[in-house]
């Protein structure tokens, strides 16, 4: 095959987003004969996308350089402001500084100007961005705006948008920056924009739509951008990201295991080059064997995902407490929280609740006003739910059990509509406390036995055994370990009744029985129903 037959083979692979075939067409060429700039610039996309980072720049350093031997400046600059770009993702902040003074000078030498330079200006708005300067990465990102603007250049005024959105959400504008990213994804799902800003564009959003806590958004992106993973064959870049959106989805919906499947895949997609994976991929695995249990598993992730650059926060937090360790997991998220707007926002939810177990119920309660006040400025449905369910938490411990029940009921029924069954089970117990304490024991019960259930089912070991201890509050302790609802099934079954009998006498599925079952067997060290018969009668359980 000639390097003439190789290019044009590239190219066609190139326009139909067949990375690999475009990779390895583009370098049998350049190995027969060499390519011009404007090929070694694609062959260094498309090695890129399938995770070749280090030959991607490779190519990239390599097409500038053959852009300045034609005297291309242009095309030399936009090299220059792409390599600046990329090595920022993958944190070589100096060899991105060197880049970036490069494409400058350059832009600085061009006799007219040119859209280029507000390529050159993009890394510049990102590090001010992710360094903690959202006003100043505003400033950067209306200038990139008004150069993309006044060249027509729609890649780089929705590139500029994408910035000015975020910046302004972590600024504590919600819905004004909401409104820009969504201005965005009409460039990006129109087809007006090449691949590389597509997929920053779709993760940076689905990202910032988490940040707000707008759960519908981040759902209709998140499969948007998984069917935009899946119709390029060979993608790596962008794709272990999409991974992580649709683990912390999958998590939040209670489908814990395919969140751990989809964790699992976005930390391979991470090794194999989308290195922006590596944060998402670990805390949420982290996230789920903090609330199933599994602690020192947990500790293992976020460490993981420490190693971004970015801190598992308020994981670390939540995972201290979680070890009964309320001062230390205090200190953490005071420090963590003391941040941008945006990121604060973030925090909040465990905030409240580690002050709650602190017991330092001012600080809680300033937490819980925060929240209420980002509510009424973004009456978002997860947002009014996280809301509700702080200021529930608060008022119950500071013994206003009426205005506590009131607000957790508001708080489960959210929860319930968003299907989020774990905050709605949490919320669910916290409201049969709050009944309690009114003196409504039957209100009580029911509400902490179906918490209790949903808590079992998904496998939430510590915040079930919470709940089965509220369910012991104010009731004749029973014989032994066990539980009142495992006494009662310890009874049915000293009877011979099947699980299906059981199930339906207390209005149980046969699966929660199951469960039940097999934790009375567990904590009294049993093997057979036979046994449990027996026991039962032993100890006076049975009739």
């Amino acid at each position: 095959m000639s390097a003439e037959t190789g290019m044009d083979q590239g190219r066609s692979a190139f326009r139909e987003q067949r990375w690999t075939d475009a990779q390895q067409s583009y370098r049998d060429a350049d190995q027969r004969g060499g390519l011009p700039a404007t090929d070694l610039e694609r062959l260094a996309t498309a090695e890129i996308l399938t995770g070749n980072t280090i030959a991607g720049l490779d190519s990239l350093t390599r097409a500038h350089e053959e852009f300045l031997v034609v005297g291309d400046v242009v095309g030399a600059a936009r090299c220059a402001g792409w390599l600046g770009l990329h090595l920022i993702t993958v944190g070589e902040m100096s060899r991105a500084g060197g880049w970036l003074a490069r494409g400058q000078r350059l832009v600085d030498e061009l006799h007219e100007p040119s859209a280029v330079q507000g390529l050159t200006l993009l890394p510049m708005g990102v590090g001010k961005l992710f360094g903690g300067d959202p006003a100043g990465a505003l400033q950067i990102f209306a200038q990139v705006a008004d150069i993309g603007q006044r060249f027509q250049d729609r890649e780089l005024a929705a590139l500029s948008l994408l910035g000015k959105g975020q910046a302004t959400i972590m600024l504590g504008r919600a819905d004004e920056g909401l409104g820009m990213l969504d201005e965005v994804m009409v460039a990006v799902t129109a087809g007006e924009l090449s691949p590389v800003p597509c997929g920053i564009a779709y993760c940076a959003v689905i990202a910032y739509c988490h940040v707000v806590f707008d759960l519908g958004r981040a759902l209709e992106w998140t499969a948007a951008l998984d069917h935009w993973c899946l119709n390029q064959p060979g993608l790596v870049a962008f794709s272990g990201q999409c991974q992580a959106h649709r683990a912390e989805l999958f998590r939040l919906h209670g489908a814990w295991p395919e969140a751990l499947e989809a964790a699992k895949a976005a930390q391979s997609l991470a090794a194999r080059g989308d290195p922006q994976a590596l944060y998402g991929a670990f805390v949420e695995e982290g996230d789920i064997q903090r609330v199933t249990g599994n602690l020192d598993a947990a500790e293992a992730s976020y460490r993981q995902a420490a190693r971004s650059g970015y801190e598992p926060q308020p994981g670390l937090s939540l995972l201290a407490l979680a070890r009964g360790e309320a001062p230390k997991a205090q200190a953490a998220i005071r420090r963590a929280a003391t941040t941008a707007p945006g990121t604060r926002r973030q925090l909040l939810p465990a905030l409240v609740e580690i002050e709650v177990a602190a017991d330092d119920l001012d600080a809680a309660s300033n937490g819980a006003d925060e929240l209420a006040a980002f509510a009424r400025e973004t009456p978002k449905p997860m947002v009014r739910a996280l809301a509700s369910q702080a200021d529930g938490a608060v008022r119950l411990a500071r013994g206003d059990a009426l205005g506590a029940s009131a607000s957790l009921r508001e708080a489960w029924r959210l929860w319930q509509e968003l299907g989020v069954p774990f905050e709605a089970a949490r919320c669910q117990a916290l409201a049969g406390r709050a009944c309690r304490a009114l003196g409504d024991e039957a209100s009580a019960l029911m509400h902490l036995e179906a918490a209790h259930t949903t808590l079992l089912e998904l496998g939430a070991a510590p915040a079930a055994t919470w709940a089965a201890s509220l369910m012991s509050e104010g009731t004749p302790a029973p014989a032994g370990p066990l539980t009142r609802r495992e006494c009662e099934i310890l009874q049915l079954v000293a009877t011979g009744k099947t699980n299906r009998g059981i199930a339906g006498e207390l209005f149980l599925s046969e699966k929660t029985v199951a469960r039940h079952l097999s934790n009375i067997f567990l904590k009294l060290g049993l093997t057979s129903r036979a046994a449990a018969t027996s026991y039962a009668y032993e100890h006076g359980l049975a009739g």
